[in-house]
């Protein structure tokens, strides 16, 4: 998805880290209460230090919503996680992200557009009346409202799995009734929480939105439960079985930690698998002197070596692939767009309009009831 950020002048490009973070501090400082700052857990650490709270996207959406107080709500973010925030938080706060560049490749490998066409295909072939849409948390407020409008709900990796069950319970015991869903953007995390719930891989075909019928016959759609949508994490699908072996040949004992964003060869020899919370928890409980190998983004990787001294955290790739989209929001465009609000201009708004807004906000509080 094309999104237009202008560049920055040269005293925000040229600015050494030692002034910028005099300025940024000096804005925060101005507009006081009036300003709330959220940091993703991947973002560099320039950023988070100045993040008022820090956490994984609808968590951080959630925290924005418990501050109303807040008339400027900085998603230090990507695009879909400030959607998120729009559509909780109220219509007086305004969201904005400092580099409208900074989207999610794996949310724009599924667009509205493509989604509606699988659904008019698929219903040719199968009632979609018991086909239940799931869609993860890393997709654009049109797809949300795409679900909302069609019986479905929003995952995040902590809780796909009760969403999954909702989802194939009866509807008489609370549940969605479906026969089978169709899920999206990121097949790695519905295959691997199909599997986990017991579900073998003859249940799940991956439809490929850039063929006819996503490249399936109708014999095949009608025996699949799980339509799992041909996208990826572009960092977490670079984690392979061999970074795993590497790491247990060169710390025996240590311990492997994956999320279900990477492809099942690696969850199913990890040796605990997990969202990004978790990950963070299991490093926390880890004992100390431990060696934990950690399959996900390198910032998060770093920081949480250099915040657990007694132990080491490093990264199954040893490429070190951080998240490219999330890596563009940086100290110069935060202290842009902080003296920008300091000045009276809000730049980079992002905001979802009322009818999309709505039906989305119906299928996260779908997620909300289950979990």
């Amino acid at each position: 998805m094309l999104r237009l950020q202008a560049p920055l002048a040269e005293r925000y490009v040229d600015a050494p880290p030692e002034e910028l973070a005099t300025r940024i501090a000096a804005a925060k400082d101005a507009l006081g209460p009036r300003l709330f700052i959220l940091g993703h857990h991947y973002q560099r650490d320039e950023v988070m230090r100045w993040a008022d709270a820090r956490g994984d996207s609808f968590r951080l959406s959630v925290i924005a919503q418990e501050h109303p107080e807040a008339e400027y709500i900085v998603f230090c973010g990507v695009h879909f996680m400030a959607e998120s925030a729009d559509i909780l938080t109220g219509p007086d706060q305004k969201v904005i992200l400092p580099d409208l560049n900074a989207g999610c490749s794996m949310a724009d490998m599924a667009d509205l557009d493509s989604v509606e066409e699988a659904w008019e295909a698929l219903a040719t072939v199968i009632d979609v009346e018991h086909l239940v849409p799931i869609t993860y948390m890393n997709s654009s407020a049109a797809l949300k409202a795409f679900v909302g409008r069609h019986g479905g709900a929003v995952c995040t990796s902590s809780n796909a799995r009760a969403v999954l069950e909702w989802a194939f319970r009866a509807t008489s015991d609370g549940g969605a009734g479906g026969d089978r869903v169709l899920f999206f953007p990121d097949q790695h995390l519905g295959r691997n929480t199909g599997l986990a719930m017991g579900y073998g891989h003859d249940d799940m075909l991956v439809w490929d939105p850039r063929h006819e019928l996503g490249g399936l016959t109708d014999a095949r759609i009608k025996e699949a439960t799980f339509l799992l949508w041909k996208g990826h994490c572009s960092v977490h699908q670079r984690f392979r079985p061999e970074h795993v072996e590497a790491f247990r040949r060169d710390y025996p004992g240590g311990i492997v930690v994956a999320h279900p964003e990477c492809s099942h060869e690696v969850c199913d020899i990890a040796d605990q698998v997990g969202s990004t919370d978790f990950i963070i928890r299991a490093v926390e409980a880890a004992p100390e002197g431990a060696v934990i190998g950690v399959g996900t983004e390198i910032h998060l990787v770093q920081r949480l070596d250099h915040e657990t001294p007694g132990k080491t955290v490093v990264s199954l790739d040893p490429l070190i692939c951080p998240c490219s989209t999330m890596f563009r929001i940086d100290a110069p465009h935060l202290c842009w767009t902080l003296e920008q609000l300091v000045e009276g201009r809000v730049v980079n708004r992002i905001t979802v309009d009322e009818d999309t807004a709505a039906d989305a906000k119906v299928a996260l509080d779908r997620m909300l009831t289950i979990t």
